[in-house]
C-alpha cells in the first residue's frame, strides 16, 4: 500500500496529490493519504463516488483525517 502524507495541506491540495499519486497506481492497489484539513473529508468522498474508484477507510484520529482509496 502506498502512503501520501498530505498533512499541513489546504484544499485542494491533498486531493490533487491523492489523484496524482493513484495515477501512478495499478488497478487493485491502494493508496493510504493523511491529511489534517477538515475540508479533505467531503472531497474524498464526492472524488471517489464520482471517480469509481473505493474509499475504503475515512477515518479521524487526533485531527488527522486518514484515508484509503482502492484504485479500480
Amino acid at each position: 500500500m502506498q502512503e501520501l502524507d498530505a498533512r499541513g495541506l489546504q484544499c485542494p491540495l491533498p486531493l490533487l496529490k491523492a489523484k496524482q499519486a493513484l495515477n501512478q497506481l495499478s488497478a487493485g492497489e491502494r493508496l493510504r493519504v493523511m491529511a489534517t484539513d477538515p475540508g479533505s473529508r467531503r472531497d474524498f468522498a464526492t472524488f471517489a463516488r464520482l471517480s469509481g474508484h473505493e474509499l475504503l477507510q475515512s477515518t479521524v484520529v487526533d485531527g488527522v483525517y486518514l484515508y484509503v482509496l482502492q484504485k479500480v
